[in-house]
């Protein structure tokens, strides 16, 4: 369970019903379920799916890996579905007039790909300039991590980090980039190891003003090298 003290469930709902307004909510459908009854859904499923590849659940190394995947599965790797889970978004008045641009790069991405449920493993570049507010630097990182935290194609991650600052930093001078590895490509199909995805999601000046989208995507060039 995340500590709510460190989340916003009225700014998740905002954002969440801002994406919905434009289609790029992540699909989903109300339910009632508590995260325990989620845990004890999923490790029954996946105790029929283990069996049903032959394994010997009454293994003392197999025997609680239906629970530790449910807990996995609910409270690790999807706490991002749940708009109550939305992290705090700490934003002050820009009293300095601040107007250039303040960008983040190296920001870890570890997400699941919903067409096979396997990691999506990458690093986000993050940019804005400030009109009224000024977000905390910690927040970028906790607002890609939110949306990451969830079945996800990398195209809707990228616009579902930029729509959230432009609804909580109320200016449309956002940009996000990612580069990312996808294991459904690296260990099953293809299986090309060595491949990488880059998707964009620019707006207002990056989009429209070349030299501030090159400056962009110079610093986006620093997390590409991480992937090497």
């Amino acid at each position: 369970m995340r500590d709510p003290n460190k989340c916003d469930p009225i700014l998740g709902a905002k954002v969440e019903a801002h994406l919905r307004s434009i289609g790029m909510h992540t699909p989903t459908k109300a339910n009632q379920h508590s995260e325990t009854d989620k845990q004890e859904i999923i490790a029954g499923h996946f105790r029929g799916i283990m069996q049903a590849l032959g394994l010997d659940l009454s293994d003392d190394s197999l025997i609680d890996t239906p629970t530790r995947v449910g807990k996995m599965m609910a409270s690790e790797l999807m706490w991002g579905l749940q708009p109550e889970n939305f992290p705090k978004c700490t934003a002050i008045e820009n009293k300095m007039g601040y107007n250039e641009m303040v960008c983040e790069t190296g920001v870890t991405t570890l997400s699941q790909c919903e067409h096979h449920f396997v990691t999506i493993d990458g690093y986000a570049t993050v940019a804005y300039i400030p009109k009224n507010r000024v977000l905390g630097l910690s927040k970028i990182s906790r607002i890609v991590e939110y949306f990451s935290r969830r079945p996800q194609v990398q195209e809707r991650l990228t616009v579902q980090i930029a729509e959230a600052l432009k609804c909580i930093l109320e200016t449309d001078d956002i940009a996000v980039a990612i580069i990312a590895k996808h294991y459904c490509v690296k260990a099953r199909g293809v299986e090309d190891h060595a491949m990488a995805t880059t998707t964009t999601s620019l707006h207002g000046c990056f989009k429209q003003q070349s030299d501030t989208r090159k400056e962009f995507l110079t610093y986006h060039q620093q997390s590409q090298a991480l992937m090497r």
